[in-house]
């Protein structure tokens, strides 16, 4: 049902779920591996796959914070955008790529969920997009120490509001990953 007028393909974005970004998160490595399990059935299905990296003082391009965790590995082929905003649209080169493939649909996933994901979805939805967010797919390091909820909290209130988005000619929505239908609404 996207806004976006001859845009019916499908795509995964995977945001920041680079070193220096994930190394704390709440269940790092549950989400990292719903995150592969779902760039492998993307690609089997030829659904493309769209990695974001977040490009700032504390992750300089190159280094190794900056770079994507070692279980993931991004395809040449596949796009690669650099950010320096939380939402992965900002001053980047997402929605080029994204219109050259025809994309409408996005199925969203990565770090941090209450800084870039949440940014990104709303972004995306905003722009025209119909957006899921993976629901086990997102993780967020602990903040407590600076007022915010516990990171499982942080998770849970995201997928909780995400599930009831709404707005004119547009979905919204969560799906756990092994629920996740790339040629169907979800």
């Amino acid at each position: 049902m996207t806004t976006l007028e001859n845009r019916p393909n499908t795509a995964l974005l995977v945001v920041d779920v680079q070193n220096g970004v994930v190394a704390g998160a709440h269940r790092r490595d549950a989400a990292v591996g719903n995150i592969g399990s779902l760039v492998e059935r993307a690609r089997r299905e030829g659904v493309p796959v769209l990695w974001v990296q977040q490009t700032d003082d504390e992750l300089a391009k190159g280094s190794e914070k900056w770079q994507i965790v070692p279980e993931l590995a991004p395809d040449d082929a596949e796009p690669r955008i650099e950010k320096g905003y939380g939402d992965s649209f900002e001053e980047t080169t997402l929605e080029a790529e994204l219109s050259g493939l025809g994309v409408g649909r996005l199925f969203v996933v990565g770090a941090q969920t209450d800084a870039c994901i949440r940014a990104t979805l709303h972004g995306a939805f905003v722009r025209g997009y119909d957006t899921t967010l993976v629901s086990d797919a997102h993780t967020t390091e602990d903040l407590t120490e600076w007022g915010a909820p516990p990171p499982a909290q942080v998770i849970a209130h995201t997928n909780l509001y995400w599930a009831h988005e709404t707005a004119p000619g547009r979905t919204a929505g969560t799906v756990e990953t092994e629920e996740v239908d790339f040629g169907g609404t979800s």
